[in-house]
């Protein structure tokens, strides 16, 4: 099979941008400043027509779900992951460029208006996903577009350093596309998932040099496609979503062993579907009762009841995203709204969410943001 390339196949972006300073206003909407309620970040793909913003800053007037627009932050282009550190200060964000990718240091400590501290390479192409490491002194970034992952230093006042690691993957059928790296709940073990090997890679990171050493390489069936895993409040168990295939992995995880098994392949879509079936995103809720898929292509939020032990999924429902290609989901900090960003209508869209039931309901509002691809909040 032909590498799948995310510009072609997914209709993803690579690399583009100038450097700036903050206070440019989100385009095609009025400049206003930080509100009552809560901030979000989102980003788009700025390299790929229809041109995103890269990151912006949005919130939440209060109660209530419906997100504004607050500004955008310049310097930081085709913006695709986020995550921050423990303190809640810094936000690292990825700058999916192809072939030259970078990772983005800003400075958050006032959550509405974030200040670009500097960027560092990814050593690789298309950076689509980072994670700060438990011991706060490293980022974790997976090259999609080189197939590897990168360990970045973080040093005083949170800017990054140069690469203490990189480690490459080598895939047989199709070309290695690293789409995640996570640390494990116990903090122990660093998870990489490659959607072009078919794997996930567990490895153990040494925090005194930032080098990575492999542990084990899980091979899933050929043709899976792996994409991103989230782990049961438990931390015993792990859902991972397959993007060749509409399914989702239900995994062991063993922490003092580093050991990920799977145990079962649950569909994510009703039987019958047809067409385009790829899921994106896949998310658990606090209380560990259900799990979330976006699913792009018929474009839902696909809802799975998880087993009172978590190593069981049920598909309960799945329901119109009010968009095109829901590439990611978020939950907000209540987990009252569900936020999808629809990357090929450029939206992003809000839906209530059930606690008894874990269903969402109707779509009740949307922001537009061209070439949106992920919303982080605060």
């Amino acid at each position: 099979m032909a590498a799948v390339s995310r510009r072609t196949f997914l209709g993803a972006a690579g690399a583009a941008g100038a450097a700036g300073v903050l206070g440019a206003p989100l385009a095609n909407a009025a400049l206003s400043g930080p509100r009552a309620g809560t901030t979000a970040y989102v980003g788009s793909y700025t390299s790929t027509p229809p041109t995103g913003h890269g990151l912006d800053v949005v919130a939440r007037a209060g109660t209530e779900p419906a997100l504004s627009a607050v500004r955008t932050v310049p310097g930081v282009p085709d913006a695709s992951w986020f995550d921050r550190s423990a303190d809640g200060r810094t936000l690292y964000v990825t700058n999916e460029g192809d072939p030259d990718g970078t990772v983005s240091a800003l400075d958050v400590s006032t959550a509405g208006e974030p200040k670009l501290l500097g960027s560092v390479s990814s050593k690789g192409a298309a950076p689509t996903h980072l994670s700060v490491h438990a011991s706060q002194k490293y980022v974790l970034a997976a090259n999609y577009g080189s197939g590897s992952v990168v360990v970045l230093p973080i040093e005083d006042g949170g800017k990054l350093g140069e690469a203490t690691d990189l480690q490459q993957h080598t895939g047989t059928d199709r070309e290695a596309h690293a789409h995640q790296v996570v640390n494990d709940p116990s903090g122990q073990w660093v998870l990489a998932v490659d959607l072009g090997t078919d794997s996930v890679y567990v490895y153990a990171l040494d925090a005194g040099t930032g080098k990575l050493s492999l542990h084990k390489q899980v091979t899933l069936p050929a043709g899976a496609g792996p994409r991103h895993l989230t782990f049961h409040p438990d931390g015993k168990h792990a859902y991972l979503a397959q993007e060749l295939r509409p399914e989702i992995t239900v995994a062991g995880w063993d922490a003092d062993k580093g050991e990920f098994t799977p145990l079962a392949v649950v569909p994510a879509v009703p039987d019958g579907s047809t067409g385009d079936l790829f899921p994106g995103e896949i998310a658990v809720s606090r209380d560990g009762k259900f799990a979330y898929a976006t699913v792009r292509g018929p474009n839902t939020i696909a809802t799975f009841a998880v087993d009172g032990d978590g190593a069981g999924l049920e598909l309960l429902s799945s329901v119109d995203t009010g968009g095109n290609w829901p590439r990611h989901l978020a939950l907000d900090p209540d987990e009252g709204w569900f936020y999808v960003s629809n990357q090929r209508s450029g939206t992003v869209t809000w839906l209530p969410r059930d606690p008894a039931t874990g269903l969402p309901g109707s779509v009740a509002g949307s922001l537009e943001v061209p070439s949106v691809n992920s919303v982080f909040f605060a």
